[in-house]
């Protein structure tokens, strides 16, 4: 579990937007971007190397 304050103050390395907590995959989102950041150990990977590239469909399930 990410803590309120840290995803408050947390933001897509790349671009700076927001991000989100997907808590089911243990991940930080970037729709911009369309990123996918790890969080293991309860700790955010903020780097672009590991995160994942979100499939279109993912993308658009975040609009909804």
């Amino acid at each position: 579990m990410i803590d309120k304050k840290l995803l408050d103050i947390l933001a897509c390395p790349l671009c700076k937007s927001r991000l989100i907590y997907n808590k089911a995959n243990q991940e930080l989102i970037c729709r911009a971007d369309r990123l996918a950041f790890p969080i293991q150990d309860d700790i955010p990977v903020m780097l672009e190397e590991e995160a994942r590239e979100l499939t279109l469909e993912e993308t658009d399930a975040l609009y909804k």
